[in-house]
């Protein structure tokens, strides 16, 4: 599997499935906090399923 995000859209995906977990965790936004898992996975493994379908791309391009 290709990889379609880049560093930068890992970060942010991962920092704000973290928050999104950890306020549920804490009972501040109840459990719909826990869709946290998402961005979380997606940015852990590199690939989003929705970018994939839209033929969205951040990684940059790779010269040779």
């Amino acid at each position: 599997m290709k990889t379609n995000e880049g560093k930068l859209d890992r970060s942010v995906r991962i920092i704000a499935g973290l928050i999104f977990i950890g306020l549920a965790a804490n009972n501040t936004i109840g459990v719909w906090g826990y869709i946290g898992v998402v961005p979380l996975l997606t940015g852990a493994i590199g690939l989003c399923p929705l970018y994939s379908l839209l033929g969205i791309n951040s990684c940059p391009v790779r010269r040779r």
